[in-house]
């Protein structure tokens, strides 16, 4: 019985081993294969988002890519992959949460898992590994405290109803980041991922005031003077804010009244003329290394609960405390169908306020 028991016990062990061989082999082929290409193109991936600058640098430094990295939004990288096709220019692409699977429907995407599957929550992945959240963002505010004064400065949802300053949310028709701010407003009205319908009329209001502005606020449009009060992922404001002459100028803050955690994903372009580059940066972009990148980049890393981040890295990252009213999507094939139907609501319930 006891040899029976070591025997099995020996080749379970043996094939753990081969297993663990098989995929460093297996990671072994995809580096070679990927030096061979020799670049890696990507749009939706720019150096000042979630300092995807770190991991283009490091792919650079231990592969040999090169990269170019051509900004748009999530909208537009799947029709731009749908449109070329064959004559493909983008290997990879960061998307909204939403357009992972919208990605899938168009049949623009093809698979990889990276090594560290496993540790992906299951609600943050496509089974197949057509894609995966590697980060996750939440809505805030970001504010400048040189043209909003003290108690004026919003730390809720109401308190920006009741301000008056401009807000500014960029485009709604093509921005992930827009369109989930408009759930977070929804949210802290009572709405969901089903009912947007109370985060809409929100903006028609701040529309109706001539306090609704649509320019992306971004470090430009910041340091020109033009956001007063800005919607945006907690990551990108921490970074905008650090990135100032003065940081102090701007804070960063989660509406205390209710807001939305969602993420990114990568997609790789099915028509990829490097696909081999585009799942070696999904491996590294999930990997350790790669992970703590985009928490230097102020994203909170989908691993997070795998990792021991930086001490200089945690001491950049807003507050727990200021979490505590932050919902994740919880029905993602409702907040899909609702998300594709935001332009056009947001067309006929706010634009027209504007007119």
């Amino acid at each position: 019985m006891k040899q029976l028991f070591l025997a099995s016990l020996l080749g379970s062990t043996i094939a753990m081993c081969t297993a663990a061989m098989a995929a460093d082999t297996d990671l072994k082929t995809l580096e070679a294969a990927a030096k061979a290409e020799g670049e890696v193109n990507s749009v939706g991936m720019p150096d000042n988002w979630a300092n995807w600058k770190g991991t283009w640098d490091d792919l650079a430094k231990n592969y040999g890519l090169k990269h170019i990295d051509t900004d748009m939004s999530s909208a537009q990288e799947i029709a731009k992959f749908k449109a070329e096709k064959d004559n493909a220019s983008a290997d990879i692409g960061d998307v909204g949460a939403a357009f992972g699977p919208i990605a899938i429907k168009q049949e623009v995407s093809q698979p990889y898992k990276p090594s560290t599957w496993d540790q992906v929550p299951d609600w943050a992945k496509d089974k197949d590994g057509h894609w995966a959240l590697a980060y996750t963002g939440s809505i805030a505010f970001i504010i400048n405290n040189k043209l909003l004064h003290g108690s004026d400065a919003p730390k809720s949802w109401a308190d920006l109803a009741k301000g008056k300053y401009k807000v500014t949310i960029g485009d709604v028709s093509t921005s992930a980041q827009a369109i989930n701010g408009v759930l977070a407003a929804a949210l802290s009205k009572g709405g969901d991922e089903k009912n947007i319908e109370p985060g809409l009329l929100f903006f028609a209001e701040l529309a109706k005031q001539k306090r609704l502005s649509m320019t992306d606020p971004t470090i430009a449009s910041m340091e020109k003077g033009e956001v007063e009060v800005g919607v945006v992922w907690d990551f990108n404001g921490l970074s905008y804010k650090a990135k100032m002459v003065n940081p102090d100028d701007y804070t960063v803050v989660i509406p205390s009244d209710g807001s939305v955690i969602s993420g990114y994903t990568t997609i790789i372009n099915k028509y990829a003329k490097h696909p081999n580059a585009a799942k070696l940066a999904r491996e590294y972009i999930f990997s350790d290394a790669g992970q703590i990148n985009l928490a230097r980049g102020n994203a909170r890393p989908i691993r997070a609960e795998h990792l021991t981040l930086p001490a200089d890295v945690q001491a950049n990252l807003l507050p727990n405390e200021q979490y505590k009213h932050v919902t994740p999507i919880k029905d993602a094939d409702a907040w899909e169908k609702t998300s594709k139907s935001v332009p056009q609501k947001w067309q006929e319930v706010v634009i027209i306020e504007m007119q």
